[in-house]
């Protein structure tokens, strides 16, 4: 009997001893377990890339069970319609997404205002600025740029922006400042002076922001960041979230291979040449078929070019100049015009070349320089090389067998039927209706196989 109770108890000391050891990992591993934070990061004009770029790796963010998105920003402004898909992703996040802007020095201008504003947590580094958020050109996607003459001015500035007179302005006007107002309210930050960012282009410090509410942080660098977050109370899909920022990873995703490539197209001035060589490839290639290289890689930058301008702000009025101007161009080298048609097409393409951004954004801008370039070259291209190249087509034939056709040559003996004559100091049997006698001149009228049909030239004179 005792020898069964000695049994029960090793079996009971042993099944203690094995949950122990089972559960003190697990006790360990939920104290010690550590939150990762992505952190993302705006460091230039904001286009098509730095939305795909922001939307992936939030997205990334989401479905990793991220903590936190931490988006540093140092930016002057830039697309409306890149600027609003950032914010939507921004404001359908289910984690919390700080904006900050850093290091010192750095500035969220105009759409980074935006941004600031849509951010759950909103906080900049000592020495930093935000404002100046008017749209600076009205037309395509808009877009918004820093306003040169309020750049540094803040709120208690006397100086104001005149009144625009555009009712079109007007209406851009509106919609952002009840746009921003919508975004200030969402969470609990200064509609007014958001409002007085977007109508009078005013700008922030750092330190200002905070005592007006327009930001909730000032920080010295992310630790600090973080440290000032542990325990505060944000509102996230209409519920109250309290911070916890005790154990974090931070992992920043740099752009990509992808984000970069898109980066480079979309750069308008890139878009640009890209279009001119398809362009200029396709023409060529219809003008002299059969080149192929011209034609494939004519093709593959005008597609990309397409793509990319689709994604930015374009005149399409810039764009038919710049297409009525290569046509007139082209015309001039078939049409004898005396230049007017040349002249009319530079003149064309330029205009179309300077007015094919429909924005004002710094960074969105095709440089003169580059326009008055390709203005040149495409006038020299046009006019004078497919010129030439037309002109080529309607010269004598020189070499192979078609140059025979119509040569003049001697008769080396009298012959009636097949003989021998004499052309381009080469001898050829030739064969001729009439009787020819030797040094008789004879112009070629076939060739069939390697004999050459001819007829007395007298002949082909009378006739």
């Amino acid at each position: 009997m005792s020898i069964d109770w000695d049994i029960r108890f090793v079996l009971l000391l042993l099944l203690t001893v094995v949950a122990t050891v089972h559960s003190e990992p697990k006790e360990s591993q939920s104290v010690n377990k550590t939150s990762i934070v992505i952190q993302l990061e705006i460091n230039d004009v904001i286009g098509p890339a730095t939305a795909d770029y922001i939307e992936r790796n939030l997205q990334k963010a989401i479905n990793s069970q991220a903590k936190a998105v931490l988006i540093t920003m140092d930016t002057p402004g830039g697309l409306d319609l890149s600027m609003r898909q950032i914010i939507k992703k921004i404001i359908a996040s289910p984690i919390p997404v700080i904006s900050y802007v850093t290091p010192g020095g750095s500035r969220a201008a105009s759409a980074g205002t935006y941004i600031l504003y849509a951010s759950h947590i909103a906080a900049m580094a000592p020495a930093t600025n935000l404002g100046a958020a008017t749209p600076v050109q009205i037309g395509g996607f808009g877009g918004f740029g820093n306003d040169k003459d309020n750049t540094d001015k803040d709120s208690t500035d006397e100086e104001k922006p005149k009144p625009l007179s555009d009712p079109m302005s007007h209406k851009m006007i509106n919609d952002a400042a009840a746009y921003i107002r919508g975004l200030a309210k969402m969470h609990g930050r200064n509609e007014q002076w958001a409002e007085q960012a977007v109508r009078e282009a005013v700008s922030l410090s750092a330190e200002e922001a905070l005592k007006l509410n327009v930001i909730d942080v000032v920080a010295s660098d992310v630790s600090d960041l973080f440290r000032q977050l542990q325990g505060r109370k944000i509102v996230l899909s209409d519920k109250e979230l309290i911070l916890n920022f005790e154990s974090i990873k931070i992992q920043k995703i740099k752009p990509d291979w992808r984000s970069q490539f898109l980066a480079v197209i979309t750069n308008p001035s890139i878009a640009y040449i890209l279009l001119m060589i398809g362009i200029y490839g396709l023409v060529f290639e219809f003008s002299n078929p059969g080149s192929i290289v011209p034609g494939t890689v004519g093709g593959i930058c005008l597609l990309l070019a397409l793509y990319a301008l689709q994604l930015l702000p374009v005149n399409y009025a810039g764009m038919g100049l710049i297409l009525l101007g290569i046509a007139l161009m082209t015309a001039e080298s078939f049409v004898p015009s005396f230049g007017i048609l040349g002249l009319g097409g530079v003149v064309a393409f330029v205009i179309g070349s300077v007015i094919f951004m429909d924005t004002d954004v710094p960074g969105f801008g095709i440089d003169l320089g580059l326009v008055a370039g390709f203005a040149l070259s495409s006038a020299v291209f046009f006019i004078i090389a497919i010129g030439l190249l037309l002109k080529s087509r309607h010269s004598l034939i020189v070499s192979g067998k078609e140059e025979m056709l119509g040569s003049v040559g001697i008769v080396q003996d009298d012959f009636s039927g097949t003989g021998r004559v004499r052309i381009h100091s080469e001898n050829w049997r030739a064969s001729c209706e009439q009787p020819l006698h030797k040094n008789e001149k004879v112009r070629v009228t076939a060739i069939d196989g390697l004999i050459l049909r001819v007829i007395p030239f007298k002949l082909q004179e009378h006739e």
